[in-house]
């Protein structure tokens, strides 16, 4: 009796079995096969554009090196005096008025090296207004900024420290209404710097005069350098991009169009260029894109000057990593959406200037390279794998990923030996970046998120102890432990699984050997779903 019905159970399953490959089979052919053909060629569609944007910019880039003019050549510029006879003789009547504008919340381990980098500034103290616009939500950090704020003012120091009623609009909403101020509408130009960014005592010296003597520019933009960039595998994997960023896509729109992305901070704007793009927007989480592309719009040029660097943080833990990518690609393809028919119908810049802005400056940067990262190399590609009828040309799985990436390690040749790595770990948070990108698109429900950077101070002050040197990373790490499920990234996981068994698949039946690939990414999906990434020191 017990043989009968497990023979009976056996041939259940060979039913089942069989029914689910007849299934199969039908849908395949007629259904499957071609969605993912179209998948694949919609897949090399986009990194075709991808390949093209990046050859055009090392291109344009190498031209710039050789042959182009230094921003002090192609435009006015006049250094100020820089000797304190010449200042109290009333060489200070030379100095324009200049705000700086601190936003902060919430900074306790920053804010101190921020405001007196400020302080510091070689500016007349007469010329200079300095404004802590502080939405921290913790009563002790407010009065521990406000502390501060009043040690410098007893030194002489114009700074006043700043606080609103509520958090509307962000960083916008606080910057906005620190504009509004009486005190400041003698001032010509604002200087934006974040809580840990740093910047050198003349960089109002080397920055300012672009503004005076060339009315036609809104902005004069610094590069970040990073001081904590060697704390963990995870920071420099973000030197990695950013470097790019700032050494070729920065320079490559200030040098051929005068135009790119303000970075939010590190920049000096001229307040009537602010007023006349229609001041700050909260409207989407990049309000310095926003006002960058509205005041590029009506015909203000900006200059960027990649020797002119203030220190800054990366962000040292996964979580605020995670928070941070989510705003910088949700905020892009949200603005995209709201302005790109703005930029068509705008009759006050050239043609080209328009097809750089829609095109490569948000389509391809902005939307595409992220998708396709996503889709591609870890959607289509492995279910290629499943379904060999379907096959893509090595070109596009091989020869054009691997041009793209060497010409995207160029920003930072000290780290080309963790290329690979870089890699793994990019194509692991396109899937953060695609979902964010989807929702900005669409406007979805986090589409306005706004979580501020979470920042632990600058470690390297204490090379001299290894220990001291990660104490900020450590404490975090283990913050972060003991809430298992808060660390856990289910979306990475999951698409490990996938990963995984496809590697298993191709190892045992496939013809591509793509399985090294697979099980690699896959290594790397399960390290960054466990939320282990930043852990890495």
């Amino acid at each position: 009796m017990a043989d009968l019905i497990q023979d009976q159970l056996l041939q259940a399953r060979g039913d089942l079995s069989f029914q689910l490959g007849l299934m199969w089979e039908t849908i395949k052919a007629p259904l499957i096969v071609p969605m993912l053909k179209l998948g694949v060629i919609i897949c090399l569609a986009m990194s075709l554009m991808l390949f093209m944007e990046r050859l055009y910019m090392g291109v344009v880039i190498v031209l710039v090196k050789l042959f182009w003019k230094k921003p002090d050549k192609r435009y006015k510029w006049e250094a100020l005096p820089d000797s304190i006879d010449d200042i109290e003789t009333g060489g200070s009547n030379k100095f324009p008025h200049v705000l700086i504008q601190i936003p902060m919340f919430n900074e306790r381990e920053v804010y101190k090296v921020s405001i007196g980098a400020a302080c510091n500034l070689s500016w007349p103290a007469d010329r200079m207004v300095i404004q802590v616009l502080d939405d921290s939500t913790d009563p002790v950090i407010k009065d521990m900024v406000e502390l501060e704020c009043q040690r410098w003012a007893s030194k002489g120091l114009n700074i006043v420290y700043q606080i609103r009623e509520n958090r509307v609009g962000y960083k916008a909403g606080a910057l906005k209404e620190g504009l509004k101020r009486d005190y400041v509408k003698h001032c010509e130009y604002v200087a934006i710097f974040d809580a840990d960014f740093r910047p050198e005592p003349d960089y109002l010296r080397r920055a300012i005069p672009f503004l005076m003597y060339n009315p036609e520019l809104a902005l004069v933009q610094g590069r970040w350098r990073f001081v904590n960039a060697n704390e963990c595998l995870m920071t420099r994997m973000q030197e990695m991009s950013l470097d790019y960023h700032f050494k070729v896509e920065q320079e490559v729109g200030s040098s051929t169009h005068a135009f790119f992305g303000f970075n939010g901070t590190a920049g000096v704007w001229r307040i009537a260029a602010i007023d006349e793009a229609g001041g700050w927007k909260d409207r989407t989480t990049v309000e310095d894109m926003d006002l960058a592309v509205r005041a590029s719009l009506r015909g203000w040029k900006f200059v960027y000057l990649g020797d002119l660097q203030v220190k800054s943080e990366l962000p040292s833990t996964f979580k605020a990593f995670r928070f941070q990518q989510h705003r910088w690609s949700c905020g892009p393809a949200n603005l995209f959406r709201k302005m790109v028919m703005e930029i068509v119908r705008n009759k006050n810049v050239r043609f080209w200037k328009k097809v750089y802005t829609i095109y490569s400056f948000f389509l391809v940067r902005k939307i595409t390279a992220h998708m396709v990262t996503f889709f591609f190399y870890c959607i289509i590609l492995p279910l290629t794998i499943l379904i060999p009828e379907v096959e893509v040309p090595i070109w596009g799985s091989v020869y054009i990923p691997s041009v793209i990436t060497i010409l995207n390690s160029v920003g930072t040749p000290r780290s080309i030996h963790l290329l690979f790595y870089w890699i793994l770990f990019e194509n692991v948070m396109s899937l953060h970046r695609t979902k964010a990108t989807l929702i900005g698109l669409f406007e979805a429900g986090r589409a306005n998120e706004w979580v501020v950077t979470e920042k632990l101070g600058d470690s390297q002050k204490n090379k001299g102890n290894a220990k001291e040197k990660s104490a900020g990373v450590k404490a975090a790490v283990r913050k972060a432990r003991s809430k298992i499920l808060d660390r856990m990234n289910f979306l990475e996981l999951i698409v490990g699984v996938f990963l995984f068994s496809i590697g298993w698949y191709d190892f045992l039946y496939g013809k591509w050997s793509y399985y090294v690939y697979f099980f690699l990414q896959s290594i790397t999906f399960f390290i960054v779903g466990f939320g282990y990434v930043g852990t890495f020191v």
